[in-house]
């Protein structure tokens, strides 16, 4: 058995014309409290709600949840069937990575904004270590701007934030630099948090790590959950698993006990186990009991894990769905025991989608798709004026396919900075597998409502990050093995999931196009808070009550 890889105010009555001169003189002074009430949602109750409970399940594509609907019989059924859930929604960024994902959610504001482009220049942080091990040090010091636990506090310094993850950054980016509650998984097998958010863990999360829950899943065997002849997926699929076989059911975790606590992310398990710490913070905090609005942060990542190692249309991505969906139903069960129904709202998002497998057969129309990076590495070497340039001048990052260029250095050196990118430019276009390969200064002259593609790049790139070209790959094409992946802006990785549950929604299913960043000016138009700096999403009215 192998481990798997991987506000106005109520005033007296007042004759007709008296009240239209105070409305004037409101009005006039900017003040506008009645029109910001005719605005605002219709609360259900005379109390606003107590917490917020914001979801991201990582990796989690629109289509899980009508592929296996007849199977959902928890959580996620629960939202799909009584939440306002909008089937058009997207990540509407170039990078579909965790990271800059993540740091949309409660800040309504594309990459561009928050700085935010990349998972590996997303939370590291030397100078803020993890307590106890068990990881790199991370903080959120590169995110620009404020998130709604932000906003939150401006109307209500009350309001308090519990933000947890198996991710880093899963955990960070969603609150963002406010020094909240915040947690992720270590290595070790127990939750922790870095030395910018507090110098000791709580007593509560030392009690949490003391169960030792992972390291008690030692030799346990990853089954699957229904019957088999419920999953028509193959089995033996040797893609799979980054190709290391054990690509079958079961997986077990290892017999020793510190090695089950590592690979624990690995398994489905290590969603309930968020959860469970989630809730029992939630107690020991005492979260969303008070008049101001509270906020429950969880991102759940095993879905990624999980995808990564063996593709969106493996049984074992299959059984994870199934098993979150009952993980999530006891979750709700537990939380509508412990706090008031009427007071809580829920919304669930996904940072990105993921592609299947290059040759593996797919619901997703993948067939002659490929590998793309040797084929790059190639052409560019190849280019002499290129080749010339590359050491401390000229840059190109796989993961987030940019050209960064320093022009002073390559002036320097008695390069043509323009004749650099159009040698570098001309190579790429050539190299079968490429779709575009675009100019930073040509994409700002695109037409973004009929040309998505320049969009998302647009949406993606800081003003101060010195990108000159950017390379975007055919779709399903991928940059090179040997795990299933995301990160492109072709619609299968941006699609995601965007719903709200609670009082203040109408449920349904809404076809209009929307996009993560709608998000949390959606939830403050419900919170009756507004934003403190300018953001890119806008109130989805449609949902609202």
């Amino acid at each position: 058995m192998a481990v798997p890889v991987f506000a106005g105010k109520f005033t007296e009555a007042k004759p007709p014309f008296r009240m239209l001169r105070a409305l004037i003189i409101e009005l006039v002074a900017g003040l506008l409290p009645a029109v910001v009430a005719a605005q605002a949602p219709a609360q259900p109750t005379s109390l606003p709600p107590s917490l917020l409970v914001f979801i991201t399940v990582d990796q989690m594509r629109p289509d899980y949840f009508t592929r296996f609907e007849s199977q959902l019989t928890g959580g996620l059924a629960r939202l799909y069937k009584g939440g306002a859930f909008f089937t058009n929604a997207f990540q509407d960024h170039g990078i579909t990575e965790t990271a800059p994902g993540h740091a949309s959610t409660m800040s309504g504001r594309f990459p561009r904004s928050t700085g935010i482009v990349q998972n590996v220049a997303g939370v590291e942080d030397p100078a803020a270590p993890m307590i106890g091990g068990g990881g790199p040090g991370a903080s959120p010091r590169r995110f620009r701007g404020t998130t709604l636990i932000d906003w939150l506090q401006k109307t209500d310094p009350r309001s308090r934030a519990l933000s947890v993850s198996r991710k880093d950054r899963g955990a960070i980016l969603p609150v963002a630099r406010n020094k909240q509650s915040v947690f992720w998984y270590a290595t070790t097998g127990n939750f922790s948090t870095s030395t910018y958010y507090a110098d000791t863990l709580p007593t509560w999360v030392q009690h949490f790590n003391a169960r030792r829950i992972p390291a008690q899943s030692a030799g346990k065997t990853w089954t699957l959950l229904l019957p088999e002849d419920q999953y028509p997926e193959p089995d033996s699929v040797q893609q799979e698993n980054a190709g290391r076989g054990g690509v079958t059911f079961p997986h077990g975790s290892p017999p020793d006990p510190a090695q089950a606590a590592a690979v624990f992310p690995a398994f489905p398990w290590m969603d309930d186990l968020t959860l469970q710490f989630a809730l029992d913070g939630l107690q020991s905090m005492k979260l969303g009991q008070g008049p101001q609005t509270d906020i429950l942060a969880i991102s759940l990542s095993t879905t990624d894990a999980v995808g990564h190692a063996f593709g969106p249309d493996s049984r074992e991505l299959h059984d994870q769905i199934v098993r979150l969906d009952r993980y999530l139903g006891t979750f709700f069960d537990s939380l509508y025991k412990l706090r008031d129904s009427t007071r809580v709202i829920v919304a669930l998002t996904s940072d990105h989608g993921v592609a299947p497998y290059p040759g593996v057969k797919s619901s997703d129309p993948n067939a002659g798709a490929g590998y793309v990076r040797a084929a790059l590495d190639t052409a560019w070497a190849a280019e002499a004026r290129v080749a010339a340039a590359l050491k401390d001048s000229t840059q190109f990052i796989w993961d987030t396919p940019f050209l960064l260029m320093n022009r002073s250095a390559l002036k320097a050196k008695g390069l043509s900075p323009d004749s650099v990118v159009a040698a570098f430019v001309a190579a790429e276009r050539k190299v079968p597998g490429v779709l575009r390969v675009d100019l930073m200064r040509d994409l700002a002259r695109a037409d973004t409502t009929k040309d998505v593609i320049a969009r998302r790049w647009l949406h993606m790139v800081p003003a101060d990050l010195p990108v000159e070209a950017i390379v975007t790959l055919r779709p399903y094409d991928y940059w090179s093995p040997p795990i299933a992946t995301h990160g492109t802006p072709h619609d299968y990785d941006a699609h995601v999931p965007v719903v709200f549950y609670g009082a203040p929604f109408k449920p349904g299913k809404y076809d209009e196009f929307v996009r993560v960043v709608d998000m949390a000016p959606t939830l403050a138009a419900v919170l009756n808070t507004q934003p403190l700096e300018r953001i890119d999403g806008h109130v989805l009215r449609s949902a609202l009550r």
